[in-house]
Protein backbone atom coordinates (compact mmCIF):
# COMPACT_ATOMS: atom_id res chain seq x y z
CA UNK A 1 0.00 0.00 0.00
CA UNK A 2 2.86 2.31 0.84
CA UNK A 3 4.38 1.82 -2.62
CA UNK A 4 1.11 2.81 -4.34
CA UNK A 5 0.78 5.92 -2.18
CA UNK A 6 4.33 6.91 -3.03
CA UNK A 7 3.73 6.41 -6.76
CA UNK A 8 0.55 8.52 -6.60
CA UNK A 9 2.34 11.32 -4.72
CA UNK A 10 5.23 11.31 -7.20
CA UNK A 11 2.75 11.42 -10.12
CA UNK A 12 0.87 14.35 -8.54
CA UNK A 13 4.13 16.22 -7.91
CA UNK A 14 5.27 15.59 -11.49
CA UNK A 15 1.92 16.82 -12.82
CA UNK A 16 2.12 19.98 -10.71
CA UNK A 17 5.68 20.64 -11.86
CA UNK A 18 4.59 20.10 -15.46
CA UNK A 19 1.75 22.61 -15.05
CA UNK A 20 4.12 25.17 -13.48
CA UNK A 21 6.70 24.61 -16.26
CA UNK A 22 3.98 25.01 -18.89
CA UNK A 23 2.82 28.28 -17.37
CA UNK A 24 6.42 29.50 -17.11
CA UNK A 25 7.21 28.74 -20.75
CA UNK A 26 3.92 29.50 -22.51
CA UNK A 27 2.24 31.83 -20.02
CA UNK A 28 -1.31 31.40 -18.76
CA UNK A 29 -2.83 31.61 -22.27
CA UNK A 30 -3.52 27.89 -22.72
CA UNK A 31 -5.02 27.61 -19.22
CA UNK A 32 -7.15 30.73 -19.71
CA UNK A 33 -8.58 29.23 -22.90
CA UNK A 34 -10.14 26.41 -20.89
CA UNK A 35 -13.54 26.63 -19.22
CA UNK A 36 -11.88 25.96 -15.86
CA UNK A 37 -9.38 28.78 -16.43
CA UNK A 38 -12.13 31.20 -17.45
CA UNK A 39 -14.23 30.37 -14.40
CA UNK A 40 -11.23 30.80 -12.11
CA UNK A 41 -10.28 34.12 -13.73
CA UNK A 42 -13.85 35.43 -13.49
CA UNK A 43 -14.07 34.40 -9.82
CA UNK A 44 -10.78 36.13 -9.04
CA UNK A 45 -11.75 39.31 -10.88
CA UNK A 46 -15.15 39.33 -9.18
CA UNK A 47 -13.56 39.14 -5.72
CA UNK A 48 -11.28 42.09 -6.42
CA UNK A 49 -13.88 44.23 -8.22
CA UNK A 50 -15.77 47.12 -6.64
CA UNK A 51 -19.43 46.53 -5.81
CA UNK A 52 -21.72 47.39 -8.73
CA UNK A 53 -23.92 50.45 -8.31
CA UNK A 54 -26.89 49.94 -6.00
CA UNK A 55 -29.82 48.38 -7.81
CA UNK A 56 -27.80 47.31 -10.86
CA UNK A 57 -28.73 43.77 -11.91
CA UNK A 58 -25.65 41.71 -12.85
CA UNK A 59 -25.79 38.46 -14.85
CA UNK A 60 -24.80 35.24 -13.15
CA UNK A 61 -23.93 31.99 -14.89
CA UNK A 62 -26.97 29.76 -15.36
CA UNK A 63 -29.45 32.55 -14.63
CA UNK A 64 -31.39 34.85 -17.00
CA UNK A 65 -29.41 37.93 -17.95
CA UNK A 66 -30.96 41.20 -16.78
CA UNK A 67 -32.96 43.04 -19.41
CA UNK A 68 -31.61 46.40 -20.58
CA UNK A 69 -31.79 48.60 -23.66
CA UNK A 70 -28.98 50.02 -25.79
CA UNK A 71 -28.95 52.18 -28.91
CA UNK A 72 -27.75 50.89 -32.25
CA UNK A 73 -25.95 53.05 -34.81
CA UNK A 74 -29.30 54.29 -36.14
CA UNK A 75 -30.06 55.46 -32.56
CA UNK A 76 -32.92 52.97 -32.14
CA UNK A 77 -33.19 51.32 -28.71
CA UNK A 78 -32.65 47.56 -28.83
CA UNK A 79 -33.64 45.39 -25.86
CA UNK A 80 -31.16 42.81 -24.60
CA UNK A 81 -31.90 39.88 -24.53
CA UNK A 82 -35.50 40.34 -25.76
CA UNK A 83 -34.67 41.46 -29.32
CA UNK A 84 -32.63 38.28 -29.83
CA UNK A 85 -34.82 35.72 -28.05
CA UNK A 86 -35.38 32.33 -29.64
CA UNK A 87 -31.80 31.58 -30.74
CA UNK A 88 -28.50 31.34 -28.86
CA UNK A 89 -26.64 34.64 -28.74
CA UNK A 90 -22.95 35.49 -28.56
CA UNK A 91 -22.46 39.02 -27.20
CA UNK A 92 -19.02 40.57 -27.59
CA UNK A 93 -18.18 43.71 -25.60
CA UNK A 94 -15.40 45.75 -27.22
CA UNK A 95 -14.00 49.23 -27.92
CA UNK A 96 -12.11 50.85 -30.79
CA UNK A 97 -9.17 51.69 -28.48
CA UNK A 98 -8.78 48.01 -27.47
CA UNK A 99 -6.18 46.33 -29.71
CA UNK A 100 -7.13 42.72 -28.84
CA UNK A 101 -10.80 43.59 -29.50
CA UNK A 102 -10.02 44.78 -33.01
CA UNK A 103 -7.77 41.81 -33.69
CA UNK A 104 -10.54 39.30 -32.87
CA UNK A 105 -13.29 41.06 -34.87
CA UNK A 106 -12.54 39.22 -38.14
CA UNK A 107 -12.96 35.96 -36.19
CA UNK A 108 -16.31 37.12 -34.85
CA UNK A 109 -17.38 38.18 -38.35
CA UNK A 110 -16.37 34.80 -39.76
CA UNK A 111 -18.24 33.00 -36.96
CA UNK A 112 -21.35 35.13 -37.57
CA UNK A 113 -21.25 34.28 -41.29
CA UNK A 114 -20.72 30.57 -40.65
CA UNK A 115 -23.45 30.34 -38.01
CA UNK A 116 -26.24 31.45 -40.31
CA UNK A 117 -29.53 31.16 -38.41
CA UNK A 118 -28.25 28.83 -35.68
CA UNK A 119 -26.51 31.51 -33.60
CA UNK A 120 -26.70 35.29 -33.40
CA UNK A 121 -23.69 37.56 -32.83
CA UNK A 122 -24.02 41.06 -31.39
CA UNK A 123 -21.25 43.51 -30.59
CA UNK A 124 -21.55 46.11 -27.83
CA UNK A 125 -19.07 48.96 -28.22
CA UNK A 126 -18.16 50.79 -25.01
CA UNK A 127 -17.12 53.78 -27.04
CA UNK A 128 -17.96 57.03 -28.77
CA UNK A 129 -20.40 56.66 -31.69
CA UNK A 130 -18.12 58.61 -34.07
CA UNK A 131 -15.12 56.38 -33.28
CA UNK A 132 -17.25 53.25 -33.82
CA UNK A 133 -18.62 54.56 -37.14
CA UNK A 134 -15.11 55.46 -38.34
CA UNK A 135 -13.81 51.99 -37.43
CA UNK A 136 -16.74 50.20 -39.07
CA UNK A 137 -16.21 52.27 -42.21
CA UNK A 138 -12.84 50.54 -42.59
CA UNK A 139 -13.74 47.05 -41.37
CA UNK A 140 -16.33 44.55 -42.57
CA UNK A 141 -18.72 43.78 -39.74
CA UNK A 142 -22.22 42.70 -40.70
CA UNK A 143 -23.53 41.61 -37.31
CA UNK A 144 -25.42 44.19 -35.20
CA UNK A 145 -23.41 46.72 -33.19
CA UNK A 146 -24.91 48.42 -30.14
CA UNK A 147 -23.42 51.31 -28.17
CA UNK A 148 -22.88 51.99 -24.49
CA UNK A 149 -20.85 54.39 -22.38
CA UNK A 150 -18.05 52.79 -20.34
CA UNK A 151 -18.54 52.98 -16.60
CA UNK A 152 -19.50 51.22 -13.39
CA UNK A 153 -22.89 50.17 -14.77
CA UNK A 154 -22.11 49.53 -18.44
CA UNK A 155 -23.27 46.52 -20.47
CA UNK A 156 -20.09 44.57 -19.70
CA UNK A 157 -20.69 44.89 -15.96
CA UNK A 158 -24.36 43.94 -16.40
CA UNK A 159 -23.23 40.86 -18.31
CA UNK A 160 -20.95 39.71 -15.47
CA UNK A 161 -17.64 41.50 -16.16
CA UNK A 162 -17.12 43.53 -12.95
CA UNK A 163 -13.59 44.69 -13.77
CA UNK A 164 -14.44 45.80 -17.31
CA UNK A 165 -11.73 43.71 -18.99
CA UNK A 166 -12.00 43.90 -22.80
CA UNK A 167 -12.72 42.10 -24.96
CA UNK A 168 -15.40 40.23 -23.06
CA UNK A 169 -17.88 37.77 -24.54
CA UNK A 170 -20.85 35.86 -23.22
CA UNK A 171 -22.92 33.03 -24.61
CA UNK A 172 -26.63 33.42 -23.91
CA UNK A 173 -29.14 30.59 -24.38
CA UNK A 174 -32.20 30.93 -26.61
CA UNK A 175 -34.25 31.55 -23.46
CA UNK A 176 -31.93 34.32 -22.18
CA UNK A 177 -29.73 32.51 -19.61
CA UNK A 178 -26.00 33.21 -19.26
CA UNK A 179 -24.23 30.00 -20.27
CA UNK A 180 -20.57 31.00 -20.64
CA UNK A 181 -18.25 33.94 -20.18
CA UNK A 182 -15.00 34.69 -21.97
CA UNK A 183 -12.53 37.25 -20.63
CA UNK A 184 -9.99 38.17 -23.28
CA UNK A 185 -9.78 37.61 -27.02
CA UNK A 186 -10.57 34.47 -28.97
CA UNK A 187 -7.74 32.83 -30.89
CA UNK A 188 -8.10 32.05 -34.59
CA UNK A 189 -10.66 29.29 -35.13
CA UNK A 190 -11.59 29.07 -31.45
CA UNK A 191 -15.08 30.59 -31.30
CA UNK A 192 -17.06 27.72 -32.85
CA UNK A 193 -15.71 25.18 -30.36
CA UNK A 194 -16.27 27.54 -27.43
CA UNK A 195 -19.86 28.25 -28.46
CA UNK A 196 -20.62 24.58 -29.07
CA UNK A 197 -19.39 23.24 -25.71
Amino acid sequence: MRGITKVVLVALAAGALGAVAGLATTGPGPLLRTEFGQRALNAWLSRSAPEPPTGLAVARRGEPIPAFGLRNLARDVVQIPGAYAGRPLLINVWATWCGPCLKEMPELQHFAEQSGNSMQVVGIALDDVDAVRAFLGQTTVTYPILLDTPGAGDAGVRLGNPKGVLPYSVLVSADGRLLKQRIGPFATGEIAGWARN
